[in-house]
């Protein structure tokens, strides 16, 4: 009849839309408005109830808005509910508080803004934690005036601070300490001011009586060990977990870690018989770490998760000889620092301050555990609005006080949770007690299937609830209007309309047989899926390229549709791996693989195995034809040479073509012409069997020499040398004339002709004396 060629014009007019879009919604075989909604942000719900055409299913109510309307449903029968964002707490941080509405599925991320300020003024609380091993002796002097001194500096950053000190040593089993009785009472040979040997000691609780911290560690000795690692972790594991007898308020918390020896670490507890893990509570008696013994250290991913969930930021107080170890140490705990302890501690007030002033100038934020299926992620406006790169958008540096900074947070719920109750998250800054609380509200269920009718007459005999235009079946039935019992899924009559022709599988065994339809398996992941009238087609079973399926879609290689790859433009092959672009073949001549073999998938095959290289310029073996040919391309190309004229009749064998360009002597045949000019070709033969040749068009010919500017060199050169010889011999002429002048003059200088007298002139008088005249 008439009305029966309209409805299936319609039915197949509907299905050719489909096909043009809202096939992800289509593909999802949605049962329910819930399971179409998480299909996919974009798939809506027609609850009108007359919307399907006899031979639709009930699936093809799930589909893209506009795809809905085209079929011909009201906007005010499509069920597409959406996310929103309210916000309950603005203050310090914001906000604050805020609930977050998501539509599950594909994804709908939820976006909001999150603003941080650095305050001034804020509290802070310091626990300086000290290695009391022998080594640390001198450093000790000086730390025990620290308390007063250290008041005084942080008083300029903050009018709320409070100091505390614990000490720690070693495991004191061994091998880590002597356990001989003399040395458990004095492991430090010669000094009777060395104490027992001990893991930790709380020796002051946080306090603002900086003169208690000095009267408390000046009463302090030190102690010893055998091995030179310290069990520091033991201590920094017990300080973070200690809340209540360590004084933490919910304030800016700093542990100030200072040594001069490296860590032991989770795993070193078996040298002393000690296996059993940390297991990260606080077993402090009397202020002393009572189980070192019992549990073996901490691990570094035990002690970053205590101090996260602690708030508590690490400042590493080490010597010049251990700052590498401390350095990467320091990149695996967020928000820490590392600064150099001189030999004896006393540049450690500066040090803590510049480390604060650092940590304190860097905003990463974090976030607690995510409830399976929600992913967040983050985008970071630093100061003037620059976008931070560091921690995937989670951080910003060189914040001063008083400076405002931004993340644009999104939320996305992938799935349902299974009791669809509500869960929290919470985002705060490290370092600081601020932070965000948010209630995940998920939508899983539309609102029309709150308007549902029981056991309606419109599902075969009340054997289904009617909600959003569709029949919800009871237990035990089946079908778009119930009209099936699951007794009768199983018959051979039914089962045959599951069958493919020549086929004895049942939904190609990746569906079920629901009343003569095929309802087809789903996967784990919710990105394979099974399709097709017989479930015999997947997008997951295609050919696969560098481990991806069809090269990878999100590359731009193809998709796989019913299990063969469709390959985008410029790919082929049977997994998209061919690329069709030849530009990496090409040949600096202009040629593609010099014209001596096949690009394939952008990589030169070679016909001759002759040649070699990514683009066939290159061979071992060839040097002959270069000099086989170099007549007949010099007469041809230059019209000149032995076979000038003869050239014609032997040198036509092969098709001659002149190209421009600079010569590469690495893929060219490199020749002497009749006039010493050099001059470049190359030789290949195509698929053809046809000899080809490429000729440089111009030849480089060697310039001859300029006479003119040789000779005047030479003349030149004469000359100058010739200057040159003569300034010389004069120089040493000046040089004997002075010398000779100096002589001259110094002879002058001892001549004795002021004495009146001829110096030569003797006188003819001789005087003698008389021994006896005188004498009595």
């Amino acid at each position: 009849t008439v009305m029966e060629a309209t409805q299936v014009f319609l039915v197949a007019h509907r299905l050719i839309v489909a096909s043009e879009g809202g096939s992800d919604c289509i593909k999802a075989n949605a049962k329910s408005c819930g399971e179409c909604i998480q299909a996919g942000p974009n798939c809506g719900w027609c609850k009108e109830p007359n919307f399907l055409q006899e031979g639709e299913p009930t699936s093809a109510r799930c589909d893209e808005l506009e795809a809905l309307m085209k079929k011909g449903c009201s906007v005010s029968e499509i069920e597409n509910p959406r996310g929103t964002k309210e916000v309950h707490k603005n203050k310090e941080i914001q906000p604050q508080q805020l609930v977050l509405k998501l539509r599950t599925g594909l994804g709908e991320p939820q976006m909001f803004s999150l603003k941080f300020k650095r305050a001034e003024d804020y509290p802070i609380d310091l626990y300086y934690l000290m290695d009391l091993s022998y080594s640390m002796k001198d450093d000790l002097e000086n730390v025990k005036s620290l308390g007063t001194a250290l008041m005084t500096e942080m008083e300029k950053i903050t009018s709320d601070f409070r100091i505390g000190f614990g000490s720690f040593v070693e495991k004191t089993v061994m091998p880590y300490i002597s356990t001989t009785p003399a040395k458990l009472r004095n492991p430090c040979t010669g000094d009777q001011n060395c104490t027992s040997p001990f893991s930790y000691k709380n020796v002051l609780n946080l306090t603002s009586e900086g003169k208690l911290f000095n009267e408390l560690v000046g009463k302090q000795h030190i102690s010893g060990n055998l091995d030179s690692p310290e069990g520091g972790f033991d201590a920094i594991m017990q300080v973070a977990v200690c809340g209540t007898q360590i004084g933490w308020r919910n304030v800016t918390r700093l542990l100030v870690f200072s040594t001069d020896a490296g860590f032991h670490f989770a795993g070193d507890g078996k040298l002393g018989g000690i296996v059993l893990p940390n297991d990260g509570k606080c077993h402090l008696e009397n202020n002393v770490y009572t189980m070192s013994h019992y549990y073996d250290y901490p691990s570094i991913a035990h002690l970053v998760q205590k101090l996260s969930e602690n708030n508590i930021q690490t400042i590493f107080a080490v010597t010049e000889e251990f700052q590498a170890v401390y350095k990467e140490l320091k990149n695996l705990i967020p928000k820490s620092a590392v600064g150099t302890l001189s030999a004896n501690s006393s540049n450690v007030i500066q040090l803590i301050i510049d480390a604060y002033n650092s940590l304190s100038s860097e905003v990463i934020l974090e976030n607690s555990k995510l409830p399976k299926g929600v992913t967040i992620n983050y985008k970071s406006y630093c100061k003037n609005g620059v976008n931070g790169t560091g921690e995937n958008g989670r951080k910003c540096s060189n914040i001063s006080i008083g400076d405002e900074v931004k993340f644009e947070i999104s939320v996305t719920a992938n799935e349902c949770p299974k009791k669809g109750q509500n869960e929290t998250i919470k985002i705060k800054p490290l370092g600081f007690t601020e932070e965000v609380e948010i209630n995940l509200q998920f939508i899983c269920e539309c609102q029309c299937q709150n308007k549902g009718i029981p056991n309606s007459p419109l599902c075969h005999e009340g054997n289904g609830t009617f909600e959003c235009g569709a029949c919800r079946c009871n237990e035990g039935r089946i079908g778009k209007e119930c009209e099936c019992s699951t007794d009768e899924v199983n018959s051979e009559d039914m089962d045959a309309y599951c069958r493919r022709e020549n086929s004895t599988e049942i939904c190609s065994n990746n569906g079920e047989c629901i009343c003569g339809q095929c309802v087809c398996k789903k996967r784990e992941n919710t990105n394979e899926v099974y399709s097709g009238k017989h479930c015999e087609c997947d997008n997951f079973n295609c050919d696969r390229s560098n481990g991806q399926i069809c090269g990878g879609q999100t590359r731009g290689n193809g998709i796989c549709k019913c299990r063969v790859c469709e390959c985008f433009p410029n790919f082929t092959g049977s997994a998209c791996d061919c690329s069709l672009d030849t530009s990496s073949c090409m040949a600096s001549n202009g040629q593609i693989c010099n014209g001596r073999g096949t690009c394939e998938c952008g990589t030169c095959n070679c016909t001759d195995a002759k040649f070699q290289g990514p683009t066939c310029e290159m061979c071992q073996t060839c040097l002959g034809v270069c000099a086989e040919h170099k007549d007949c391309v010099q007469c041809r190309a230059f019209k000149k040479g032995d076979k000038k004229d003869s050239c014609s009749q032997e040198c036509m064998h092969f098709n001659m073509t002149l190209v421009p360009g600079q010569p590469d002597p690495l893929s060219h045949c490199k020749e002497k012409d009749v006039d010493d000019c050099w001059f470049y070709f190359t030789y290949s033969v195509n698929a053809n069997n046809e000899a080809i040749v490429h000729v440089v068009q111009m030849p480089e010919c060697p310039s001859g020499p300029d006479i003119i500017p040789i000779v005047a060199g030479v003349v030149a050169g004469i000359v100058l040398i010739g200057l040159a010889l003569l300034l010389i011999w004069k120089l040493l002429m000046i040089i004997h004339d002075r010398r000779e002048f100096a002589k001259f003059e110094k002879e002058k200088m001892n001549a004795k002709w002021d004495t009146q007298e001829n110096p030569i002139y003797k006188s003819p008088i001789n005087n003698f004396k008389n021994p006896n005249y005188g004498r009595k």
